[in-house]
């Protein structure tokens, strides 16, 4: 029988991550560079823990939603110090300001897409009269 199905991994290589993920290792390096992740060290090899999994999983899917590197940086930090109060109040202070930010830009794209069809249906109107003609 084999245990490690049964069980969680505790540790990953980076390039365990990256397939798991579908990023790059270099993208995984970066993180590590901007102090967002914490690998240890055995000899010249990364080794990551189910920790630093966790904090990929949060950093892809800030990243997805939007936020800056700045942002999940700060709800990481948060994250570490075990205050969930303080860090969902980030959270959603964060998730305000994004969904302002994507409702307006979504308002400008409704408006520029009435605009482009009404565009077109003057354009199909002319194509119509000069055929006519």
């Amino acid at each position: 029988m084999n245990h490690s199905v049964s069980q969680p991994r505790d540790l990953f290589a980076i390039a365990d991550l990256a397939r798991e993920f579908g990023i790059s290792t270099r993208a995984i390096r970066f993180y590590e560079s901007k102090g967002l992740l914490a690998p240890e060290r055995v000899g010249g090899a990364r080794i990551f823990r189910r920790r630093d999994r966790a904090r990929l999983i949060l950093i892809l899917r800030g990243k997805r939603l939007g936020f800056s590197l700045r942002d999940i940086s700060d709800y990481l930090g948060l994250y570490d110090t075990q205050s969930q109060t303080a860090q969902v109040a980030l959270l959603v202070g964060k998730v305000d300001e994004r969904l302002h930010l994507l409702e307006a830009q979504l308002a400008d794209l409704e408006t520029t897409i009435g605009e482009l069809r009404e565009i077109r249906k003057l354009a199909d109107e002319r194509l119509a009269q000069d055929a006519a003609s």
